[in-house]
């Protein structure tokens, strides 16, 4: 859990360990805490920050706009000249 929770950006961290948290059920929240190092306030905000999620919380960009790798062939406009 600990090598798969050290990959994840700081939202996703603390929304994995309020997942995971209540998925364990009582006692969730001091066991995740302990194990992956995190404070049990941080995982009860995230829990309680994950209510009021969007219906797609996906739909917001990590990347900005144009940022990433680029194509490695341009690509090309079809010709108008028919």
């Amino acid at each position: 859990m600990r090598g798969f929770f050290q990959t994840l950006s700081e939202k996703d961290r603390r929304r994995y360990a309020a997942l995971e948290a209540r998925r364990l059920g009582r006692g969730g929240i001091r066991y995740v805490a302990g194990v992956v190092g995190c404070s049990r306030r941080t995982i009860e905000r995230a829990a309680d920050e994950m209510k009021h999620l969007p219906y797609d919380p996906a739909a917001g960009r990590v990347r900005r706009v144009g940022a990433g790798r680029k194509k490695s062939v341009p690509p090309t406009r079809p010709s108008s000249k028919i």
